[in-house]
């Protein structure tokens, strides 16, 4: 019989159970009991690779995580439509009162390659896809405007759509209502999967350092 994912997903799941379960189940009554109180929102890519629970050794409860595809924050636009990363940014700021926002950006970025390919003229990717890395086009300017020679075309333009989205999340007013009066601030992360680092936006210098 061929082994298939639902079959390693339930054979991890009897391990969990079994292995880790009793240490977490205390954290996981609080949980149900109290409800969540993260202190911080967590803008991540889908990448399958971008673990931001496992890179800063967190805990459940600890990170409030959207994830979609090349980590983009839309501009603040209310109107009707589906507005699905729209949405859980509101509810962690308004809802779940965050103290802090991080856009976590990630090397060999998907998304990002098929941004450069409709900047390079070829035309968008899928149904959805290609319309959803539009928003981000600003970032091919802001990339070609980094000076850093020692990372490529690929590493800039990731990096830029992390300052991109930092840009956009001041467009809505109840961020930047809550940045001013200081309950509210914003970061940026970008992730090398090939050696598992985390680098972060140093704001005075607005380059990417390493976090450790």
């Amino acid at each position: 019989m061929v082994k298939t994912i639902i079959d390693d997903l339930r054979s991890g799941h009897a391990r969990y159970r079994k292995e880790r379960l009793p240490d977490y189940q205390p954290l996981f009554k609080k949980l149900a009991d109290r409800g969540q109180n993260p202190k911080a929102l967590v803008i991540a890519c889908s990448d399958s690779r971008v673990d931001p629970a496992l890179m800063f050794d967190q805990e459940p409860g600890d990170l409030f995580i959207v994830r979609n595809v090349a980590n983009v924050v839309p501009p603040y636009e209310p109107k009707p439509g589906y507005h699905g990363t729209s949405a859980a940014l509101e509810f962690a700021v308004k809802g779940l009162e965050v103290s802090d926002i991080i856009v976590m950006g990630h090397a060999q970025c998907g998304g990002i390659n098929a941004l450069m390919s409709m900047a390079d003229g070829e035309a968008p990717i899928g149904e959805f896809i290609g319309p959803w890395m539009s928003i981000a086009e600003p970032a091919v300017q802001l990339a070609q405007q980094d000076t850093d020679t020692s990372t490529n075309r690929s590493v800039r333009t990731e990096q830029a759509v992390v300052r991109l989205s930092l840009q956009n999340l001041k467009t809505f007013p109840w961020v930047t209502e809550r940045i001013a009066n200081g309950s509210l601030a914003l970061h940026g992360f970008y992730f090398d999967i090939s050696n598992g680092f985390v680098q972060w936006l140093n704001p005075e210098e607005d380059k990417f350092e390493d976090f450790a």
